[in-house]
Parts: structure tokens; C-alpha cells; sequence
């Protein structure tokens, strides 16, 4: 016998079974849902969370780090998509996408928060186990040890172009938003290189959860004594609002269960209180909202039309959406009616109303705080399927006011073809008989709201949502 065959045989490792990490799992499987199904993160994450509370006893702070690895992910998903392309020997598209979504999980828990640089490494490991098996959790193990070398600012050194040279695909690459979005948002914005820094730096920032105190059912006042003062703040603009201090969950409280309040962003609140202290030529008694799903400005303008003896016509083309704007409703004090019709082809006499909201749908781009995930899936194309739609709306709100009533066209995007080039073109078609009419001094005491005559809220100035709204008067 010789002497290497005497030799005792090394033993392999004992396997060990990877450690499931709750909180991880349900990001991936938020994420991979916003993928596959092209879901929202905001309706995916809530059943998700209350199912771990019951199976898994998530608490709090389970829940804030979810939603954190969630929406931190999405909103940086340009710039981490960039550094992995850094990292991997093959073009991101030949890498599979649930293998992506858990290298995009570890690389923000490595570049955008404060997890220490090996936990991050293997909690993302772990999940792989658990999620992709053995085979391709060693690819994910060798690419995050790449990307922990680095920090955000040493990464975005490497794979964003000079501002210098080109100064959109600088700013897409560090600020996490496609390149035509950024030129899109620039155009519309106006003004040099700081402007747009701080709007897409605001878009990349968790947005305040604000209420709104429907009139004639509760008021802010009554809100606020009710959640204390560590809880809630005052709105900013709206003598409706109400902010929630980080950590509230608004499904929890009586008053939005009941439907006195509901979570609206400020700048929504805004388009609805500038429409209805519109000053007006004769009676004041028939409003309409003409997009009214999912009902969030409906029920404000219901409780306003209620306190002055008027009526509001909710309509929605969509019938299931039509149902939340009733369940929205539920409660008003006064008349109200709520009507599944298609805003184009109106079932209501042309001259009716003597108030009118069309709030458009749009591609959504003032709201990519709370649905980050929009900017990677709108395309620019997207632009067009929408206008003719837009201007159909605008001219069914022209139609629906008498002479003398007000129209507000409302439309959650600052792209210019969605907001100032639908008014313009409109506004030519019926000529003489409709003008606009300046809609900042309805807004009182907020600052920066442009030249007028219609307005545009902004994230990084007035802490809202990107709100167009544009009041013209139904002249003849």
C-alpha cells in the first residue's frame, strides 16, 4: 500500500439548508410581480405585508425594511442595472430576470442603505438559495462582491457618462430615470442643471402618506387631535390635508376605514379646491367630474358641492372603477350620483354642469415617488396613445359647461404634450368661446407656480405630486 493511498479522505462540507429570510422573501416576491405581471408596487406590497403579519408575525420594523428593499430597488433600478452590467460577463438581457430582480435586492442594500456591507452580501446569498438554488446563488455571490468594492459615488464614476458630455444620459444613469423622461421633465421644467437634479433627486425620495379630511364628514382639525401630534402634521397647502409622520399606516385608522378621510396627495387636493373656488358667471348648483375613478377628488368635491347646496355627477368609464368611486362617496352629505359612461360619448345634454373636472389619463409621470416602477415601463410612444383621448375629454368638458361655468383640465403629468399642447390645441378649435382663466390666485400661499395662467406642481418645490391644472371659462 503506498503512501497516498494510506491517506485519509477528505469530507465535503455538510450541506446546510439555506436560512429563509422572511423580509427578503416578500421583496422578491413583490418585485417579481411588478415584473411578470406589471403590477404596482403600492397594490402588490399591502396584501403581501398583512398575509406576513398573520403567517410570519411581521412587525413594524419588518415591514418598513420590506417596503424599503421594495420601492428602493424600483426607483434606482437605472443606476443598480448599470453597475451589474459592470459586473456580469454577459449583456443584462441574457440574464434571467428573478436572478436580476435578487442582484438588484443586494446591490441597493449595498449601495443605498445602511446595511453593513456582508450583511448585505449574505442575507442576498441566502435569498438566492431559497429563491434560485445553489447553482446560480454562486453567480450572485460572485457579482455582489464585485459590486460591494465599490460605493454608489465610486460606481457611478464608472458607469455614468460625463456630465460634460452628455448631460441627459449623466443625469438618467446617476438619478435612476430613462433618458427621455429626463429630457422630458427638463423641457417642461425649464432652467438650468440644479432644477433638474433636485426634481429627480425628489423623485427618487419616499413620499409623505397624506390624508384628506372629507368636508361635511370629518375636517383636519378633528384629524389631528385624533392621531396626536407626533403622528400627523398639517398639510403644507390644503386646509384639507393632513401628513403622516413616517411609519403611519393610513388602512389603520378609524377615519379612513369609516371614509371621513382618505390618502390623497396635497397637489390632488389643490385641483380640486382651485376648480371649485373658481369664480363663476350665474347658479352654482350642477358639478361634474367626468374621470372620476378611483375617487379620490370626487369625494372632496362631492363634500364642497354638498356645503353649497350643489350636486356632483361622479362618471367613470370603467364599471369596477366606478364602484370604488362609490365606495369613495359613501357617506357624502349631500346628493351625489355615480355613473359608469365612457367621458367621450357622455350620456348628459351638452351645457349641463356649471363646474367640471377632467382629470386625464395620462402616463403618470409627476407620481413616480409612489409608482417608481412607471418610469421603466412608460415608453415615449406611450405619448400618442393618449393624446387623442386627452383632447376627446377636454372637448366632452367644454361641451358639458354652460356658458359662463368653468372647465379644470387636470392631468397627473408635467409633459408638456400632455398638459400645455392639449389646452393650446383645444382651446384654437373653439376660438372665441373659451379663455383661460389664471389659476394661481386660487392656490393661495403657494410659492413658485410659474407665468401663469395654469399651474404646475412640483415635487421638489412644493412637495406634491407633479399636478397640472389648467381653469378655462366657457365664454359663448
Amino acid at each position: 500500500m503506498n503512501e497516498q493511498s494510506r491517506r485519509p479522505r477528505r469530507q465535503g462540507k455538510p450541506y446546510r439548508r439555506p436560512k429563509k429570510d422572511p423580509v427578503r422573501i416578500l421583496a422578491f416576491e413583490a418585485l417579481r410581480a411588478v415584473d411578470e405581471r406589471d403590477a404596482y408596487a403600492n397594490l402588490v406590497l399591502p396584501p403581501l405585508l398583512r398575509k406576513a403579519r398573520e403567517k410570519d408575525g411581521f412587525d413594524a420594523r419588518d415591514a418598513a425594511l420590506a417596503t424599503e428593499l421594495v420601492y428602493g430597488t424600483l426607483r434606482r433600478q437605472g443606476t443598480y442595472d448599470a453597475v451589474v452590467a459592470e459586473c456580469v460577463d454577459r449583456p443584462l438581457r441574457e440574464v434571467d430576470p428573478p436572478v436580476l430582480d435578487v442582484l438588484s435586492l443586494g446591490a441597493h442594500q449595498l449601495l443605498g442603505t445602511r446595511i453593513p456591507p456582508h450583511a448585505a452580501v449574505s442575507a442576498t446569498v441566502e435569498l438566492a438559495r431559497v429563491v434560485l438554488g445553489d447553482g446560480r446563488a454562486k453567480f450572485v455571490n460572485a457579482v455582489l462582491r464585485k459590486i460591494a468594492q465599490h460605493d454608489l459615488d465610486g460606481w457611478l464614476e464608472r458607469v455614468a457618462p460625463p456630465y460634460d458630455e452628455d448631460p441627459e444620459d449623466h443625469l438618467a444613469v446617476v438619478h435612476s430615470h430613462p433618458r427621455w423622461v429626463v429630457s422630458a421633465l427638463w423641457d417642461s421644467l425649464g432652467g438650468g442643471r440644479a432644477g433638474i437634479e433636485d426634481l429627480l433627486e425628489a423623485d427618487n425620495e419616499r413620499p409623505e402618506v397624506t390624508l384628506v379630511a372629507r368636508p361635511g364628514r370629518t375636517t383636519a382639525d378633528e384629524l389631528l387631535d385624533g392621531l396626536g401630534e407626533d403622528a400627523a402634521l398639517p398639510g403644507r397647502w390644503s386646509p384639507y390635508a393632513v401628513r403622516l409622520s413616517e411609519g403611519g399606516e393610513p388602512g389603520a385608522l378609524d377615519a379612513v376605514r369609516e371614509g371621513r378621510a382618505g390618502v390623497q396627495d396635497e397637489g390632488s387636493q389643490l385641483v380640486a379646491l382651485a376648480l371649485a373656488d373658481a369664480p363663476l358667471d350665474g347658479p352654482d348648483r350642477a358639478w361634474l367630474d367626468g374621470c372620476a375613478g378611483p375617487g379620490g377628488k370626487a369625494a372632496l368635491l362631492a363634500g364642497l358641492a354638498a356645503e353649497r347646496g350643489a350636486v356632483l355627477l361622479a362618471s367613470e368609464k370603467q364599471p369596477h372603477r366606478a364602484g370604488l368611486v362609490a365606495r369613495a362617496l359613501d357617506g357624502n352629505p349631500g346628493p351625489y350620483q355615480v355613473i359608469a359612461a365612457d367621458g367621450t360619448r357622455p350620456p348628459w345634454r351638452p351645457g349641463t354642469f356649471d363646474r367640471v373636472l377632467m382629470d386625464v389619463p395620462c402616463t403618470g409621470l409627476g407620481a413616480l415617488r409612489r409608482r417608481p416602477e412607471a418610469r421603466w415601463r412608460r415608453r415615449p410612444e406611450d405619448l400618442e396613445g393618449f393624446a387623442p383621448l386627452q383632447r376627446a375629454l377636454l372637448r366632452t368638458a367644454l361641451d358639458s359647461v354652460r356658458v359662463g361655468g368653468v372647465v379644470g383640465y387636470a392631468t397627473c403629468s408635467p409633459h408638456l404634450a400632455e398638459t400645455r399642447a392639449v389646452v393650446d390645441d383645444v382651446l384654437k378649435q373653439y376660438g372665441g368661446s373659451a379663455e383661460l382663466l389664471d389659476a394661481r390666485p386660487l392656490l393661495p400661499d403657494v410659492p413658485a407656480l410659474g407665468e401663469g395662467p395654469d399651474v404646475q406642481l412640483w415635487p421638489h418645490l412644493h412637495g406634491t405630486d407633479a399636478m397640472y391644472l389648467a381653469l378655462i371659462r366657457r365664454t359663448s
